[in-house]
């Protein structure tokens, strides 16, 4: 069965930080580029960050140094560190396989709130 199954999101407040997880089942994990959006309510669901199979990463231009991306391809899980973060980032995070159709996990969500 495929599947990505995020975890790691909740309540931070601004400036702090949270590591975010995607584990993958199912695929080749190896060969496919791995990437985390986010969608906020009434917003469209934008690019956070990607890394490819040999390891590039693309941001999004919000990011501004604040974020990283990586994969453990022996654990077939990316990660997305995030840190000193904003009201701005509250939003869900979904991981994102780019397999020929896609494939989309769940969905973890993230508040920054003091």
């Amino acid at each position: 069965q495929v599947q990505l199954v995020e975890s790691g999101g909740g309540l931070v407040q601004p400036g702090g930080s949270l590591r975010l997880s995607c584990a993958a089942s199912g695929i080749i994990f190896t060969i496919y580029t791995m990437g985390w959006y986010r969608q906020a309510p009434g917003k469209e669901r934008e690019l956070v960050a990607s890394i490819s199979s040999g390891g590039s990463t693309n941001y999004g231009d919000f990011v501004k140094g604040r974020f990283t991306i990586s994969r453990d391809n022996r654990k077939n899980t990316v990660y997305l560190q995030m840190n000193n973060l904003e009201p701005e980032d509250t939003s869900v995070y979904y991981c994102k396989a780019s397999t020929y159709s896609g494939i989309w996990g769940q969905g973890t969500p993230v508040t920054v709130s003091s």
